[in-house]
């Protein structure tokens, strides 16, 4: 269903005809994960602006998604990306933290938004909104949002991979797969993974961890 809708201007044009200029598309990435940051972006573009193949991240290869991260750093007038680390989302849940990361890539833009248009939420910010469910998928800015958040947070994980090799985290980039599941089992969770998480709190600390408590 998804793969059929248009992902284009219309939500843009719309907040123009309100007398929006400066139209901040916004998302986040890593909400489901069970390891690290929950990742957001805020992307701005310039008016009538056309990124051919630009959709929902999650329908994109990898190499699309690097691809047109590229174009749209060329193209955007402004692009901020902020994440929320594990103790926060451990401490305030994980919606709250998705909001929080939203927010402050928001207030990180070199270009200050007159209007937002988010995907599927509202935000507690001085600032006009429009909340569009399904919209990484309809609004050529939050796609180009969603696009930013994943590639960034996908590299940090090919990070993290390197300093916690025993989970496969450059494969799956921290969600709840079988190999996840799996690596959780045998070795346990380490600092970064969300405790607060049912697969997690379900899985036992490394021996170490429990001894020393």
């Amino acid at each position: 269903m998804l793969r059929s809708l248009v992902c284009g201007n219309k939500y843009e044009k719309s907040a123009r005809a309100q007398g929006a200029t400066r139209i901040a598309g916004v998302d986040e990435v890593g909400r489901g994960a069970l390891f690290g940051p929950v990742v957001a972006a805020a992307v701005v573009l310039p008016a009538d602006t056309r990124i051919p193949g630009l959709r929902d991240s999650k329908q994109l290869k990898r190499e699309d998604r690097e691809r047109l991260a590229a174009v749209i750093e060329h193209k955007a007038q402004a692009i901020a990306v902020a994440e929320i680390d594990v103790e926060t989302i451990d401490r305030v849940n994980i919606y709250q933290a998705t909001r929080l990361a939203m927010t402050a890539a928001i207030r990180k833009l070199a270009v200050p938004p007159d209007h937002l248009l988010i995907d599927a939420m509202q935000l507690d910010i001085d600032c006009a909104q429009t909340s569009i469910v399904y919209g990484d998928s309809l609004s050529l800015s939050i796609a180009a949002a969603s696009v930013i958040a994943k590639v960034h947070r996908d590299r940090l994980m090919c990070e993290l991979d390197r300093v916690y090799p025993q989970y496969g985290l450059a494969s799956h980039k921290g969600y709840g797969t079988a190999e996840h599941l799996a690596a959780l089992a045998q070795h346990g969770p380490c600092p970064l993974h969300r405790k607060s998480f049912r697969p997690v709190a379900q899985t036992p600390l490394p021996w170490n961890e429990t001894t020393s408590a």
